[in-house]
């Protein structure tokens, strides 16, 4: 768990926890609902939502009032997934995957023990009317889906004792896995046969297969996944085909990141 800095700068930490509130309404928020969720008065908030938008971090809407995220985050988030040298690494040999499986593929890092969706190619088949949450740059619970399972497995336990304990495994479906031990039962099982299986524990009617990615000091840096409707990514599909593409095609990323498996 990240423990907070002696020396951190409060309007910094006021600035951010904005854009996090900010961020998780659509149709914006207005300055009396960011007061009352941060506890700061309205005169504080609106110098806040100024400097941001001056910046351009924050705009405002002129018929609702409301604020809503600026134009350079979006600039930024660009310029941070250019750099991610594994992305362009793996697109190509992502979207070979598509091709081959006809399922959506995610590639997903973990950062502040959330996994972040950094790539999506998405499939040209019919999901039955479902539609998947995901998109780059949006986050989930790293305990309810495959890639998450994925990486996690390879953490020191002390490490995933401090997510239980910040995140206290949310329940996201009926099939969530919430209990510690048997979350850590699964991960042993997962490192021990290189993939894990979201059965619908992250959305309803959506079932996903997840492998890692080492890089060339063979630390798990990031995770992809095939995913898809479940009455169409059965447990049999996987175990027939899927299976064998993702984990043939998660090799070979990380061979080209520099990393040698053992013969």
């Amino acid at each position: 768990m990240k423990s907070k800095p002696s020396n951190l700068v409060q309007t910094i930490e006021r600035a951010s926890k904005i854009l996090d509130l900010v961020a998780q309404n659509s149709q914006g928020i207005g300055i009396g609902n960011l007061s009352e969720a941060l506890k700061l008065p309205k005169g504080t908030v609106h110098r806040l939502l100024t400097s941001l938008a001056y910046c351009g971090y924050i705009k405002q809407d002129a018929k609702t009032k409301n604020y809503l995220l600026g134009l350079k985050l979006l600039e930024l988030g660009n310029l941070i997934i250019n750099q991610l040298d594994l992305r362009k690494v793996a697109e190509p040999l992502l979207k070979d995957l598509v091709e081959r499986t006809k399922e959506t593929v995610h590639m997903v890092i973990i950062d502040n023990n959330e996994v972040v969706y950094i790539d999506k190619l998405e499939t040209e088949q019919t999901t039955g009317g479902l539609k998947m949450s995901s998109k780059v740059g949006s986050r989930n619970p790293a305990h309810s889906c495959a890639v998450g399972k994925v990486l996690l497995c390879y953490w020191p336990e002390e490490d995933v004792d401090n997510l239980i304990e910040e995140k206290k495994l949310a329940r996201k479906t009926a099939h969530t896995v919430v209990d510690p031990r048997e979350l850590k039962a699964q991960l042993a099982i997962i490192k021990n046969q290189g993939y894990a299986i979201d059965d619908e524990e992250n959305e309803v009617g959506i079932r996903c297969i997840g492998a890692p990615i080492f890089n060339d000091k063979g630390k798990a840096v990031c995770a992809i996944s095939l995913s898809g409707p479940a009455f169409r990514v059965t447990k049999k599909s996987i175990q027939d085909t899927l299976k064998r593409e993702l984990i043939e095609t998660a090799l070979e990323i990380s061979e080209r990141l520099g990393f040698k498996a053992c013969s």
